[in-house]
């Protein structure tokens, strides 16, 4: 069973068994539920889409008609003659 200690900064490094295991990579969130027989429940947070609003940055603005055009040349195979 992997241990860990904690630092004197509080910090504790997860053992790569259990970042492996939860395909932990730099960056990634973890929650920490305690219940109350004291037992710590650890989740992988995932990204909440409303987390991303704003982050990316548009070449150009599109119509919803460009979409359904470029949706309709995706399912037609013919993807290779985007603006």
């Amino acid at each position: 069973m992997p241990v860990a200690t904690v630092t004197s900064k509080g910090q504790v490094t997860v053992p790569k068994q259990i970042r492996e295991a939860l395909h932990l990579r730099p960056g990634d969130r973890l929650q920490f539920t305690l219940r109350e027989d004291g037992t710590v429940v650890v989740r992988v947070r995932n990204v909440d889409l409303r987390d991303l609003v704003g982050r990316l940055k548009a070449r150009r603005r599109v119509t919803v008609e460009e979409m359904g055009e470029t949706a309709a040349r995706g399912w037609a195979g013919k993807l290779g003659d985007l603006p």
